[in-house]
């Protein structure tokens, strides 16, 4: 079952579209800035409104969502909002439990041992049943945000789902995740179809209920060499960008820019350059001129300070940022950090991030 065709009409006027337009590669006065998981721990009014909620149930709250999407925009002056949920909802829309254990971590209590195990996940999963809760989140998000910026609804790539529900959580080799891409060809590109089916739905939904981009998370792409990521990869992060953009077109909905964020993949650069996306997220173990090199000038950038360099003093920072601009340039640009943002990070650090990124980038725009 697809998405509903109607998207909900009445969302307020868009104020600050500069994140969309650098998506698109249209000019921007100064570059746009937001960070992934910029709604989370390290903010006390998250641990507050969280406290007493088991994570997934959090996750299926819309007016928690909506509370904790907002929360970084009351203090900072972000160019984006992403909706707060977890890439883990799509194996439970699958059928598969997860639950979120303190101190190691999303836990699937029975992750797929055996080929056969795939048969017990559905099949067929109607979306809008299974994850209605994120499509509502996202709709009471967008007219929360009265227009202030745009909001970006994501979820995880086939190959780092197929890896969280075969080791059952996270690991550091995901050997058992891999050996099935080896011993099991078949069963891996069988599971990786249903995924890649379920997320482009999923997607396209989000799209549905007021999503105004679309970010695709391979946080497991560093565990695949090239050639493991050409075949059980790229071929699902490519179908996921055909599929959904031509189920908007005959959906009438309207065709948001799409991120792919492949961490850890530089090998694969120029193939993610060429996956149908308008932007390439960076993680910070790339120089930007040898990303822009690769990637070349007809694809929007995203990334990639060290999350670290958070750490660091605010003058510091001020340091980094503005390197990093000169790396990329101003355009074509959206900064952002290489990967989430950690529990113990100062929200004061993170506001002098975003502040040094349109205060630099205003200033080199102007010389």
């Amino acid at each position: 079952v697809s998405a509903p065709s109607c998207s909900p009409k009445g969302f307020p006027k868009l104020k600050n579209d500069t994140f969309l337009r650098a998506a698109r590669g249209e000019e921007t006065e100064y570059t746009p800035v937001w960070c992934m998981r910029q709604a989370g721990r390290y903010l006390p009014e998250f641990r507050e409104t969280r406290a007493a909620q088991d994570f997934f149930a959090t996750c299926r709250s819309p007016k928690v969502c909506c509370e904790l999407t907002l929360q970084p925009l009351r203090r900072f002056p972000l160019d984006a909002a992403i909706i707060f949920s977890d890439i883990l909802v799509v194996p439970q829309a699958l059928g598969m439990d997860v639950v979120m254990t303190p101190g190691k971590g999303p836990t699937f209590p029975e992750p797929l041992k055996e080929v056969e195990d795939l048969l017990k996940l559905r099949q067929k999963v109607d979306v809008t049943a299974e994850l209605g809760y994120v499509f509502q989140a996202i709709t009471l998000t967008r007219h929360s945000l009265e227009g202030k910026v745009p909001l970006i609804g994501f979820s995880g790539a086939p190959w780092t789902l197929m890896s969280y529900m075969i080791e059952g959580g996270g690991s550091t080799t995901m050997a058992k995740a891999k050996s099935w891409l080896y011993r099991h060809p078949d069963a891996s590109h069988r599971l990786l179809r249903l995924l890649t089916d379920v997320i482009i739905d999923y997607l396209v939904g989000q799209v549905a209920a007021g999503a105004q981009a679309l970010q695709l998370f391979e946080s497991h792409a560093g565990h695949l060499g090239p050639e493991q990521f050409q075949v059980f990869a790229l071929p699902y992060i490519r179908d996921i960008a055909r599929g959904v953009k031509s189920k908007l077109k005959s959906e009438a909905l309207p065709l948001v820019p799409m991120i792919v964020f492949a961490k850890d993949a530089h090998y694969a650069l120029a193939d993610l350059a060429r996956a149908g996306y308008e932007v390439v997220g960076l993680d910070w173990t790339i120089r930007p001129q040898d990303a822009r090199a690769q990637i070349g000038k007809d694809v929007t950038l995203q990334g990639n300070l060290d999350p670290c360099a958070l750490y660091a003093p605010k003058e510091k920072i001020g340091e980094l940022v503005k390197k990093m601009l000169e790396g990329f340039g101003t355009q074509r640009y959206i900064a952002n950090l290489g990967h989430g943002l950690y529990p113990d990070m100062s929200p004061e650090h993170v506001g002098a991030f975003v502040e040094a990124v349109h205060a630099h980038s205003r200033h080199m725009n102007k010389h």
